[in-house]
């Protein structure tokens, strides 16, 4: 196991701005300044706690959270995980391994091993997945027949699969989706170091995964000349454009926090264009956030200009998707 220590840093690692003593995050693009280490710092904190080494792991942890800012989100969640931690230990220490094999008979060894299993976890996490999907279905197949709801829960999953994959190619912790009837669904993670770029391109990697699918459902129909996937392809596309909004916890609203002033006014200046040269009004809404967006005092130093073309260009193949299945007549 690593033996992590603070470096002296003299310069951001995400922008290159100069840094003053002390510093724990930089104050134009919010990138932590210890970022590496705390990876480092994570992930061995996790291999104790899979080994069921509490005190060891709450050390790390601890010693984490003296390289974060102390009113950071990264921060508020490492001291909930060091309750979290506290708590498993007393747990631990108040209910031996013996009092339960007695209690449980001779499922009491059966039982003593999944606890102990860092297996048990991940299934517990996949049977989450797998439930929250099967009532996801369920609930759009009593409304509007299987082939909807099978086909509409296979569309967000793989929405929600490019945040995941985007999340684990990079080497973070995320868990399997979770589906929420009539909400959609969301993939949870965390990662220390995170900069607001490497969140925005995490955010989009979902809508950019839902194009493809909105792609593949618009080929069946031109193929097939099934109605059925034609629909399908513009209700993908329609959901995943309102995902992009640059607000609240939408995709959009994580997205939007990489850019700027002049990047935030290209957004709608692209988003009116979409809405003027599609005819889509859904595309206004896009247009509306990022007006909005401009005048909040949440804008970042340094510019994005690479995160707004991700944006921007998946903006616009959803709108070709969407013109090649216009709504209904009436709609």
């Amino acid at each position: 196991m690593a033996i992590v220590t603070p470096q002296l840093i003299q310069n951001c690692p995400g922008c290159g701005r100069e840094l003053s003593a002390g510093d724990l995050a930089c104050v134009d693009c919010h990138a932590l300044v210890h970022g590496k280490e705390l990876d480092l710092l994570a992930r061995d904190a996790r291999a104790l706690e899979a080994k069921r080494e509490f005190p060891q792991a709450a050390d790390l942890w601890a010693r984490a959270l003296a390289m974060l800012p102390a009113d950071s989100k990264q921060a508020e969640w490492v001291r909930d995980h060091l309750q979290s931690l506290s708590a498993a230990q007393r747990t631990e220490a108040a209910a031996p391994t013996n009092k339960w094999v007695k209690k449980l008979g001779p499922l009491g060894p059966i039982a003593v091993l999944l606890a102990k299993s860092k297996g048990l976890l991940a299934a517990i996490f996949k049977l989450k997945f797998l439930l929250s999907l099967a009532s996801f279905v369920a609930v759009y197949w009593a409304l509007y027949g299987w082939r909807f709801g099978v086909g509409l829960a296979a569309c967000i999953l793989i929405h929600e699969l490019g945040h995941f994959i985007d999340i684990k190619r990079r080497g973070w912790p995320a868990e399997m989706p979770v589906f929420l009837p009539g909400l959609g669904a969301y993939v949870r993670w965390q990662a220390m170091g995170v900069t607001l770029v490497q969140r925005a391109q995490v955010s989009l990697a979902g809508p950019l995964a839902g194009w493809l699918a909105a792609v593949a459902c618009l080929v069946l129909s031109i193929r097939t000349g099934n109605a059925f996937w034609a629909g399908l392809a513009r209700t993908g596309a329609v959901l995943n454009v309102l995902n992009l909004i640059p607000v609240w916890v939408l995709d959009g609203g994580q997205a939007v926090h990489a850019l700027a002033r002049p990047e935030r006014m290209a957004l709608l200046a692209t988003a009116l264009g979409l809405w003027l040269f599609s005819g889509e009004s859904i595309f206004f809404l896009v247009a509306a956030g990022a007006a909005w967006c401009i005048f909040v005092k949440d804008r970042p130093a340094r510019s994005s200009w690479s995160t707004l073309g991700y944006y921007c260009a998946v903006l616009a193949g959803f709108a070709v998707v969407l013109m090649a299945v216009p709504a209904p007549a009436g709609q």
